[in-house]
């Protein structure tokens, strides 16, 4: 809905505001730090700091002891996430081989959404096995978890060694924080702060703080509440927030774009287009080809419960890119702006017709 509205105002008298607002600077000083941003950064570098510390949460407890903490029931997501990554990018590297502005895209067909995803899966109910929802997590988290990997490597600035070092200094004391297995959550969210400063200084992107901030929450495989473990506590308090604040503000602000002269040639261009097949064709392809593969050499073990449409329709929701795809779409493209809106259509685009296409797949496979 928050993405619905945006496209809409964005298509209104009111557009100008709408893009006024999100470039207007708000900023605070204390002493001699001073920190300005637009209403924008705000957002993608303030707000996505704390998705990405949540995502993070999520990916840790699932290595210590959830699904991807048994190599066997790993190996099947891992595979299919590898797939589901590689495909896309060569896909779009393909379509945009020969223009080097627009060769900066290629990982923006390579992530997947998992509130989106798996919200039209949840549509399927029963139709679904719990099995192949579990694998749908996990795959969403290792994509997730690549797409960190890449941000941190590709769409990173010049960076600056004198905040690396003070960034190391901030790691190290949160280390230590975890050896001591502190479980209050201040003192983390007090050197979390400084770590979000020095990455943003560094010329990293400063989401990755909230990647390092949440690897270091303690939490061990044999805690599995809240009352035992900082991390789950946390995962419990915030998860709210992002889902029910944080996202839909991304999606409002980041969803926004001009439809007027868009036609079926605009969908044509390269950085759309790249992206529509990435997500579209490439998702799909990449995971259910590597999945198979890795079953039918016995690496990974088939979900129970399922059949291999079901499984496909599957792998077709993985093409639901939205969060993370404008995300990327926005870094990729931070110097290159005129390229933004054919990152939206394409993401949008390239999201809606995997959620019809994966939805209405798994709803008219019989279930046996």
């Amino acid at each position: 809905f928050a993405a619905i509205i945006a496209l809409i105002i964005s298509n209104s008298e009111f557009s100008i505001l709408y893009n006024d607002i999100l470039n207007q600077y708000i900023g605070f000083s204390l002493g001699t730090f001073t920190l300005k941003l637009s209403v924008l950064h705000w957002i993608n570098d303030v707000l996505m700091a704390i998705f990405f510390f949540l995502v993070s949460l999520e990916i840790k407890r699932e290595f210590i002891q959830g699904e991807l903490s048994n190599p066997k029931q790993a190996m099947l997501p891992i595979i299919g996430a590898i797939g589901g990554m590689l495909v896309p990018a060569l896909i779009y590297i393909f379509i945009n081989y020969d223009n080097p502005s627009t060769l900066k895209g290629w990982a923006i067909p390579s992530a997947t959404d998992i509130a989106f995803s798996l919200g039209v899966l949840s549509l399927l109910g029963k139709r679904v096995p719990l099995s192949l929802k579990v694998f749908l997590t996990a795959l969403a988290i290792i994509d997730d978890l690549g797409a960190i990997v890449i941000i941190a490597f590709f769409y990173s600035g010049n960076v600056q060694f004198t905040y690396l070092i003070l960034m190391l200094l901030c790691m190290i004391v949160l280390i230590v924080l975890n050896r001591f297995n502190i479980k209050n959550f201040i003192p983390y969210l007090i050197v979390g702060i400084f770590l979000w400063e020095f990455t943003h200084a560094s010329g990293i992107h400063a989401t990755i703080a909230g990647v390092l901030l949440a690897l270091t929450i303690p939490h061990k495989d044999n805690q599995k509440s809240h009352k035992n473990s900082l991390l789950i506590k946390l995962e419990h308090n915030i998860s709210p927030y992002v889902a029910y604040g944080i996202m839909p503000i991304f999606a409002f602000a980041n969803a926004g774009v001009s439809l007027s002269g868009v036609n079926f040639d605009t969908l044509l261009g390269a950085v759309p287009f790249g992206i529509v097949c990435g997500l579209f064709i490439g998702k799909q392809v990449g995971v259910f080809i590597f999945s198979y593969i890795s079953i039918k050499f016995k690496i990974a073990e088939m979900p129970n419960n399922s059949n291999w449409m079901t499984f496909y329709g599957v792998g077709v929701l993985t093409g639901i890119g939205f969060t993370m795809s404008l995300f990327v779409g926005n870094l990729a493209f931070v110097e290159n702006i005129q390229y933004i809106d054919g990152v939206k259509i394409g993401v949008l685009t390239g999201s809606l017709l995997s959620t019809l296409f994966g939805y209405f797949l798994i709803l008219l496979t019989p279930n046996k």
